[in-house]
């Protein structure tokens, strides 16, 4: 990843944070387009690392052209576009106002779709350009209450596929990540809220045939490897990481082994 100039979205904590920190260890310039300074969630910026925070709200498109514009000027194009910024609330569908559905779409959908419109000129040319979209399991399955998640998520996966058959002409392969359940605090809070924290650990890790629940490295692994020459011959997929929690099949509790 050396001298190669990597963009990430919602870089300043959780999966956006292991995936800023991996791409920068392994020698990339990295910024990170976020609404919040990394720095004031400890992600730390030192020059070493090759970090960089410039302010991005990927659904406003005035703020994603500025930032476009403010790394051609900084960098000159981009390598690698990493649209990881997301949100999910929990809400049923009779509950979920429009408001609330309406972000979640313009979070998890628009913001892929702005980021690709106004940095694809600046990848355009670039050997192994390579578009990374944070999709989920969620966009394949469901959980309750995530209507507007799922459906975000399942836009993704189609936005990727859609993007790798018209960017591949230009060398820009595009593909996306479905993480499943990945110990970031988001999903700390949820288990925290539970008065059983222990338990809930277990039960989340007896879902996963590999025992264990996921940890934000493994995204940032799986990212890497697709944004390397390694995935050259790979585009339009989505790469299920998820520790085979989706294919295995479930059981009553009395019939477990």
């Amino acid at each position: 990843m050396a001298d190669r100039i990597v963009v990430v979205t919602g870089g300043a904590r959780g999966i956006g944070r292991a995936i800023v920190d991996r791409f920068a260890a392994d020698g990339a310039t990295v910024v990170i387009g976020d609404l919040t300074d990394p720095g004031e969630v400890g992600a730390g910026l030192d020059v070493a690392g090759h970090r960089e925070w410039v302010p991005l709200d990927v659904t406003d498109e005035t703020s994603v052209l500025e930032f476009a514009q403010s790394v051609e000027a900084g960098h000159g194009g981009v390598d690698v576009l990493v649209n990881n910024a997301g949100i999910m609330a929990e809400r049923s569908i009779t509950e979920e106002s429009l408001a609330e559905w309406d972000l979640t779409m313009a979070v998890n959908l628009r913001g892929p779709f702005l980021m690709a419109k106004h940095l694809v000129p600046l990848m355009e040319g670039r050997e192994g350009a390579s578009i990374i979209n944070m999709g989920s399991i969620e966009g394949l399955a469901a959980n309750r209450h995530h209507a507007a998640y799922c459906a975000s998520k399942g836009g993704v996966h189609a936005l990727t596929r859609a993007l790798a058959v018209d960017l591949g002409p230009i060398g820009i392969r595009c593909n996306a990540i479905a993480p499943g359940w990945i110990d970031t605090d988001l999903n700390r809070s949820y288990i925290e809220r539970h008065p059983d924290r222990e338990q809930v650990v277990a039960d989340l890790a007896r879902l996963h045939p590999v025992a264990r629940i996921g940890d934000p490295a493994d995204i940032a692994a799986t990212a890497c490897w697709l944004a390397s020459a390694d995935a050259g011959f790979v585009t339009g997929q989505v790469i299920q990481v998820e520790g085979g929690r989706t294919v295995r099949l479930s059981l009553p509790t009395a019939l477990e082994p």
